[in-house]
């Protein structure tokens, strides 16, 4: 009887491969020269040197390319004419303008599976995709297809659901402002709300907390405003890793007599001290000092460390009347303090302190600094929204703020940091499972159909609609969807079960390995391509953090002619899958000012959008609480009350939450080294403390795997190096997409639904061979 051949699949995961850990002391100031041969590194070993120059000399600036990292504001003023960019700035037009690219004849030589069996890393350094491909039902390998096929393969799974519901969405923090709009101008004529996008991964959490508090779900602080305020909380940021621009901005006010207090489980070196590379002192290894105070706060710690400092402070105001608080503001712009301070009074302070981690003497230091000032920034990222209480804990950070009048002037304000360069943009444009209804009556009125009203999926609820089989085609505008989501086995079942699976991409990304029983890849310019569009140069916009949009224009010769931009794409795609539909998509797909026209028809802020957007800089979208003015139900800015919830741990579990390492931008592995943190050429690691490390009994560099026990499901997490690190007992890191697979789907953050993965329980043995 023959042998029944065994089916080989393709792996979901990073492969369980070592590369070489070497590890140092970490690092004790940031960037300097060695940013600068970092960067000059990486952008020439892309590409040729006249290219990578021609990149980075227009890289931010006011009629250049926006950067595809992070969503870090550029001066309103002037520019750098030297480097108007970061290390992980270069990084990121380094792997977007690489000169290696993909041709059919890769795809030919290289089955899905043994591409799969790479890592991350090493799928992501192949180079560009020259060309739209296509995966059969039982193919192994991807070959080339025509653009137009390939609409209308995607047109025929669209129309052939028996729902449009049935149809996932997603959106990737890079795509532009126009791309979004048609993208969710499409959809909605299809027929769905179905638009996850990484929002729901990242900031979610800070976008439902501040639009309940402050009427808008976005920051209410300036740039400038760095320079004129008094103290900046950064909380659960590592700026120097994940926004290195940023740095100099704390530089700046620093110099002109902030105070900076960092709160973190991890001492990060970005925190620390910086070495500005673009100034003498810099060059000349002279560095500045950053942070003031460092609390190195426990894992989910933040919420009891806030109301603890805010019960010492109440405890100051009610010894000496009106000396902490500002009351005007508060009796005037807000509501239900008298609740919130009389929950603040029932808490027990000795409880908190346990919580957080923090002793009474450091508390009572950021206390005595808080008391005398009257404008307090308060920065964030994941580090805090990624919790089961993360929405509450943004809360109790907004109640600090209003505590102190620390809203609505300038200096003072909420500043969520966005890790991705227009998901705030991208939001702003309609891209939301749940859109205003606002919105939905605009684009009847201007398009003249109905959109759906009911709401969509959001990231978590789209995975589980594709493992259930309720939702059959997968349609991902950018980002690798698989590795930046929680539960990675859960999640490429979900993708596998699909009947089609469709990623627009730039390059090669797990996502086109684990997919569904047909697939295509369909590739688009990036923001340092120049494109020709209607046979002119067009630009595109996007939104940074702190609101202000602006242009963004490529200037590089694409490296294949065989690219649409994502306009483009859309519009062809909308012609194919909708052939009655009432919009004008001819129009739309050569004219980028006529789609721009239609956002001023039905986004609030874009007057005059085609005449303000062509201005030096861009414009601010209007934004209520930097006037005082807030869009919430009681017409005031909200104060909520919220009660500490603890994670309890048995003796052998750990809190793990996953970080980035400095040669990482999202789930893009640029490199395998994390000078900062003193680790290189390796990323399975885990950083734990010393003292965990005796009481499992083994030892530093010791193999481990890590198990997460959630929903009747053992999760593991296979071939990890202990790395002993100051960071609290019982709490410890590692880098993500690696441990994705700890971090079960039903975990997510209450009211926003994040996937809490800055909270994990896991357990960790020896490694067995």
């Amino acid at each position: 009887m023959a042998k029944t051949k065994k089916t080989i699949l393709p792996n979901p995961e990073t492969p369980e491969k070592f590369t070489g850990l070497n590890t140092s002391e970490p690092k004790k100031v940031a960037a300097g020269i060695p940013a600068v041969i970092s960067s000059a590194k990486h952008v020439f070993s892309e590409m040729g040197i006249a290219r990578g120059l021609k990149a980075l000399a227009n890289l931010n600036q006011k009629d250049g390319i926006d950067c595809p990292g992070c969503a870090w504001p550029d001066p309103d003023d002037e520019r750098s004419a030297i480097a108007e960019y970061c290390e992980n700035g270069a990084k990121a037009i380094a792997e977007e303008a690489t000169t290696k690219k993909l041709t059919p004849d890769f795809f030919t030589k290289n089955s899905i599976v043994e591409l799969s069996n790479l890592s991350d890393y090493e799928i992501g350094k192949k180079g560009r995709i020259a060309q739209p491909m296509y995966v059969p039902k039982g193919g192994t390998h991807y070959k080339e297809i025509s653009w137009e096929d390939a609409f209308k393969l995607t047109a025929k799974h669209l129309n052939a659901l028996d729902s449009p519901n049935e149809a996932i969405f997603y959106t990737s923090g890079r795509t532009s402002n126009e791309a979004a709009f048609l993208y969710q101008l499409f959809v909605r004529e299809y027929g769905t709300n179905n638009l996850p996008d990484c929002s729901n991964m990242c900031h979610e959490s800070s976008g439902v907390a501040l639009t309940e508090t402050l009427g808008i779900g976005k920051g209410t602080v300036t740039l400038a405003g760095f320079y004129k305020t008094e103290v900046i909380l950064i909380l659960g940021q590592n700026p120097g890793t994940n926004h290195p621009r940023m740095l100099s901005a704390l530089q700046k006010a620093k110099e002109n007599g902030a105070t900076i207090i960092a709160i973190n489980p991890i001492i990060e070196t970005g925190l620390l001290n910086f070495r500005n590379p673009q100034k003498l002192k810099g060059a000349l290894g002279i560095s500045a000092k950053l942070t003031d105070l460092y609390l190195q706060v426990k894992l989910n710690g933040d919420m009891a460390l806030l109301q603890a400092l805010t019960k010492l402070l109440l405890e100051k105001e009610d010894a000496i009347a009106h000396s902490v608080f500002d009351w005007d503001f508060i009796n005037l712009k807000t509501n239900g303090v008298e609740e919130y301070l009389s929950h603040i009074r029932s808490l027990d302070l000795n409880t908190l302190i346990e919580a957080c981690g923090i002793s009474l003497a450091q508390l009572k230091v950021v206390v005595a600094l808080l008391s005398e000032k009257k404008k307090i920034i308060a920065c964030w990222a994941m580090g805090l929204t990624q919790h089961k209480n993360s929405v509450n804990t943004i809360k109790e950070i907004v109640n600090l703020l209003l505590l102190k009048g620390s809203i609505g002037k300038e200096g003072a304000g909420t500043c969520p940091v966005r890790g991705h360069s227009n998901v705030q943009g991208d939001r702003t444009m309609g891209i939301y499972e749940k859109p205003p209804k606002d919105l939905l009556h605009k684009i009847e009125a201007v398009f003249g159909f109905l959109p759906p009203q009911e709401n969509g999926f959001d990231t978590v609820q789209s995975i589980e609609a594709m493992h259930s089989n309720k939702a059959k085609v997968f349609f991902g505008m950018g980002g690798n969807f698989l590795s930046a989501t929680p539960d990675t086995l859960f999640t490429a079942k979900a993708l596998q079960n699909c009947n089609l699976t469709v990623q627009v991409s730039t390059k090669l990304n797990r996502s086109h390995l684990i997919h569904g029983k047909e697939a295509l890849i369909l590739p688009c310019l990036g923001r340092t391509d120049k494109d020709r569009s209607g046979g002119e140069l067009q630009f595109v916009t996007v939104e940074n953090s702190m609101g202000v949009v602006h242009s963004s224009k490529g200037s590089l010769n694409p490296i294949s002619d065989k690219l649409l931009s994502e306009p483009q794409l859309v519009c062809r795609l909308a012609k194919e899958t909708l052939p009655n539909s009432k919009v004008s998509w001819s129009l739309f797909e050569n004219n980028y000012d006529a789609i721009r026209d239609h956002i001023e028809a039905c986004i609030p802020g874009f007057n005059d959008f085609n005449k303000r957007v062509r201005e030096p800089g861009g414009f601010y979208l209007p934004n209520g609480p930097r006037n005082n003015d807030y869009n919430t139900a009681t017409g005031k800015a909200n104060f909520t009350v919220s009660s500490v919830t603890s994670i309890p741990l048995q003796a052998d579990e750990f809190l793990m939450m996953t970080v980035r390492s400095h040669d990482q931008f999202n789930t893009t592995i640029y490199g395998l080294n994390d000078r900062y943190r003193g680790v290189y050429n390796e990323r399975r690691v885990v950083f734990i403390n010393p003292r965990d490390i005796a009481k499992l009994n083994l030892a530093e560099g010791a193999v481990v795997d890590l198990y997460n026990v959630a929903d009747d499901t053992i999760r593991i997490a296979k071939k990890f190096i202990l790395v002993a690190y100051n960071i609290p007992q019982q709490c410890i890191a590692t880098y993500f997409p690696e441990t994705n697979v700890l971090v079960p789907i039903k975990s997510t953050a209450d009211h926003s639904n994040t996937p809490t993965s800055k909270s994990v329980v896991v357990t960790i043995k020896k490694h067995n061979s």
